[in-house]
Protein backbone atom coordinates (compact mmCIF):
# COMPACT_ATOMS: atom_id res chain seq x y z
CA UNK A 1 0.00 0.00 0.00
CA UNK A 2 1.38 3.41 -0.83
CA UNK A 3 -0.24 6.81 -0.02
CA UNK A 4 0.55 9.79 -1.98
CA UNK A 5 0.62 13.12 -0.81
CA UNK A 6 1.40 16.67 -2.99
CA UNK A 7 2.40 19.71 -2.14
CA UNK A 8 4.25 22.91 -3.60
CA UNK A 9 1.56 23.67 -5.75
CA UNK A 10 0.33 27.75 -6.07
CA UNK A 11 -0.16 30.22 -8.02
CA UNK A 12 3.12 31.82 -10.61
CA UNK A 13 3.37 33.91 -13.33
CA UNK A 14 4.35 32.74 -16.97
CA UNK A 15 8.14 31.79 -17.32
CA UNK A 16 8.29 31.53 -13.53
CA UNK A 17 9.25 28.20 -12.04
CA UNK A 18 7.88 25.87 -9.07
CA UNK A 19 8.79 22.39 -7.60
CA UNK A 20 5.84 19.80 -7.01
CA UNK A 21 6.88 17.52 -4.26
CA UNK A 22 5.04 14.32 -3.98
CA UNK A 23 5.67 12.38 -0.51
CA UNK A 24 4.73 8.69 -0.10
CA UNK A 25 4.03 6.40 2.98
CA UNK A 26 4.90 2.60 3.34
CA UNK A 27 8.72 1.43 3.36
CA UNK A 28 8.48 -0.21 -0.25
CA UNK A 29 8.17 2.85 -2.12
CA UNK A 30 11.56 2.73 -3.69
CA UNK A 31 10.18 0.21 -5.75
CA UNK A 32 7.55 1.91 -7.56
CA UNK A 33 7.89 3.64 -11.09
CA UNK A 34 6.08 6.86 -10.44
CA UNK A 35 4.61 9.44 -12.34
CA UNK A 36 3.20 12.81 -12.63
CA UNK A 37 0.07 13.54 -14.61
CA UNK A 38 -2.11 16.44 -14.74
CA UNK A 39 -5.88 17.55 -15.92
CA UNK A 40 -6.36 20.70 -17.00
CA UNK A 41 -10.01 22.35 -16.72
CA UNK A 42 -12.38 20.22 -19.18
CA UNK A 43 -9.83 18.14 -20.83
CA UNK A 44 -8.55 14.21 -19.88
CA UNK A 45 -5.75 13.68 -17.31
CA UNK A 46 -2.28 13.98 -19.38
CA UNK A 47 1.31 12.34 -18.95
CA UNK A 48 3.55 14.78 -17.63
CA UNK A 49 6.67 12.85 -16.56
CA UNK A 50 7.54 9.41 -15.30
CA UNK A 51 10.83 8.19 -13.43
CA UNK A 52 11.41 4.48 -13.01
CA UNK A 53 11.94 2.40 -9.50
CA UNK A 54 15.67 2.82 -9.94
CA UNK A 55 16.07 6.02 -11.05
CA UNK A 56 17.74 5.27 -14.17
CA UNK A 57 14.68 5.91 -16.97
CA UNK A 58 13.08 9.15 -16.92
CA UNK A 59 10.07 10.30 -19.68
CA UNK A 60 8.92 13.26 -20.54
CA UNK A 61 5.80 14.58 -22.39
CA UNK A 62 6.93 16.52 -25.62
CA UNK A 63 5.05 19.79 -24.23
CA UNK A 64 7.26 19.63 -21.24
CA UNK A 65 10.48 18.41 -22.30
CA UNK A 66 13.35 21.01 -21.70
CA UNK A 67 11.36 22.61 -19.17
CA UNK A 68 10.13 19.88 -16.44
CA UNK A 69 12.38 17.62 -14.67
CA UNK A 70 11.23 14.60 -12.61
CA UNK A 71 13.60 13.06 -9.49
CA UNK A 72 14.07 11.41 -6.90
CA UNK A 73 14.86 10.84 -3.08
CA UNK A 74 14.25 7.25 -2.39
CA UNK A 75 16.02 7.97 1.36
CA UNK A 76 12.80 11.01 1.78
CA UNK A 77 10.14 8.63 0.05
CA UNK A 78 9.62 12.24 -2.23
CA UNK A 79 9.38 12.51 -5.97
CA UNK A 80 9.52 15.98 -7.05
CA UNK A 81 8.92 18.08 -10.33
CA UNK A 82 10.75 21.00 -11.22
CA UNK A 83 8.88 23.06 -13.32
CA UNK A 84 10.76 25.92 -15.20
CA UNK A 85 9.41 28.34 -17.96
CA UNK A 86 6.18 27.89 -16.87
CA UNK A 87 3.30 29.03 -19.17
CA UNK A 88 -0.50 29.35 -19.15
CA UNK A 89 -1.20 25.94 -20.73
CA UNK A 90 0.73 24.31 -18.04
CA UNK A 91 -2.53 25.83 -15.10
CA UNK A 92 -3.90 22.37 -14.30
CA UNK A 93 -4.21 20.04 -11.10
CA UNK A 94 -1.00 18.04 -11.08
CA UNK A 95 -1.18 14.55 -9.56
CA UNK A 96 1.68 12.16 -8.70
CA UNK A 97 0.77 8.27 -8.79
CA UNK A 98 2.55 4.83 -8.28
CA UNK A 99 2.68 1.92 -9.85
CA UNK A 100 4.82 -1.13 -9.66
CA UNK A 101 7.53 -2.65 -11.42
CA UNK A 102 9.94 -0.88 -13.61
CA UNK A 103 7.84 0.46 -16.76
CA UNK A 104 7.35 3.96 -17.32
CA UNK A 105 3.97 3.98 -18.90
CA UNK A 106 1.81 6.77 -19.74
CA UNK A 107 -1.76 5.86 -19.32
CA UNK A 108 -3.26 6.86 -15.73
CA UNK A 109 -4.81 3.25 -15.73
CA UNK A 110 -1.81 1.40 -15.45
CA UNK A 111 -1.04 3.41 -12.01
CA UNK A 112 -2.73 2.21 -9.15
CA UNK A 113 -1.39 4.80 -6.38
CA UNK A 114 -2.83 8.51 -6.64
CA UNK A 115 -2.31 11.53 -4.58
CA UNK A 116 -5.27 14.00 -3.86
CA UNK A 117 -3.63 16.75 -6.78
CA UNK A 118 -2.21 19.89 -6.66
CA UNK A 119 -3.51 23.21 -8.26
CA UNK A 120 -0.94 24.75 -10.69
CA UNK A 121 -2.23 28.37 -11.98
CA UNK A 122 0.11 30.42 -14.48
CA UNK A 123 -0.80 34.08 -14.86
CA UNK A 124 0.37 35.60 -18.07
Amino acid sequence: QVLLVESGGGLVQAGGSLRLSCAASGRTFSMYTVGWFRQAPGKEREFVAGLSWSGGNTAYADSVKGRFTISRDNAKNTVYLQMNSLKSEDLAVYYCAARGGAIITTRPYDYGYWGQGTQVTVSS
